[in-house]
């Protein structure tokens, strides 16, 4: 396999993957070469990554890059406490006819759309994966899984099976790790290996003969489609996307962003959806006297 590794989300702009499959526009760095600038740059101004820097140790770098998630994912559900300053088609856009991924039932409720293959969601997840866990109660968080082609559609099968089986909190950031770093499951431009899948949750307790017979039963097939329904409905094109409540997508500038846009709806739908949103931007400024 021929891939680009990722990029420490932390230090990426935002990027996404989209239907097209055409890859972000933030082109992720070799990963050893990442792994030194992970310890060097600051999350407000990115690091250059160059071959001849010696990468660090694995264990030094990956403690790195949860560090400065765990710090990043702190400062955004910080600014859920600032005034509700929120912009409609800056900040986030409402969804028409809005309604939850999963019944509510007391909960306020974050999806993201995401897709395994996509390498701005494996830049994203260590961030979003810090913030999931610093979450409130109140709060839950699901994952949609994007089927936006042959190489997308077998994992988006695994997951709702994976999902049924309570294997995801145990095997999600594991198979981004295999898929993007190490390289040892298929990937963008990789043929789908639908058996590969199935041994890789063998390894977390499932049998892989009935797992890969799951995936392709009319069940999950099913959960597939009413998936690709939802993406449609809130306009989720792209991934990585935030939902929050069925209600509003989250846009953003960067993947911080969109978690401290996500932390301040939360705020919002917890207070009933009344928080006041900031005017768009005046053209001209006010007079004087």
């Amino acid at each position: 396999m021929t891939r680009r590794a990722l990029l420490p989300l932390v230090f990426l702009a935002l990027a996404a993957c989209s239907q097209s499959n055409t890859p972000p526009a933030q082109a992720p760095a070799a990963a050893a070469a990442t792994a030194t600038a992970a310890q060097t740059a600051s999350a407000d101004e990115p690091a250059a990554a160059t071959s001849a820097a010696a990468p660090a140790p694995a264990s030094t770098a990956a403690g790195s890059v949860d560090a400065a998630a765990d710090a990043a994912a702190t400062k955004a559900l910080a600014g859920a406490n600032s005034p509700d300053g929120l912009v409609e088609g800056r900040d986030f856009e409402v969804v028409k006819d809005p309604q939850p991924w999963k019944p509510l039932n007391g909960k306020i409720e974050i999806v993201e759309v995401f897709g395994y293959v996509c390498p701005a969601c494996a830049a994203f997840d260590p961030l979003v994966s810090a913030w999931k866990a610093k979450l409130p109660s109140d709060v839950r968080f699901s994952y949609v899984p994007a089927p936006f082609g042959p190489e997308w559609n077998p994992y988006a099968k695994a997951f709702y099976v994976s999902e049924a089986m309570g294997l995801v909190d145990k095997t999600h950031s594991a198979l981004i790790h295999e898929i993007h770093v190490t390289q040892t499951m298929p990937g963008e431009g990789d043929k789908p290996d639908e058996q590969k899948i199935a041994d890789f949750y063998g390894k977390y307790g499932a049998n892989p003969k009935e797992f890969l017979s799951t995936m392709n039963s009319f069940s999950v097939a099913g959960q597939v489609n009413r998936g690709r329904q939802f993406m449609m409905k809130v306009g989720a094109n792209s991934t990585p996307t935030l939902v929050v409540n069925g209600k509003y997508r989250v846009v953003g500038n960067s993947f911080e962003d969109m978690l401290r846009i996500a932390s301040q709806l939360i705020a919002r739908e917890r207070a009933g959806g009344t928080a006041a949103t900031a005017p768009a931007a005046a053209t001209t400024a006010p007079s004087k006297g």
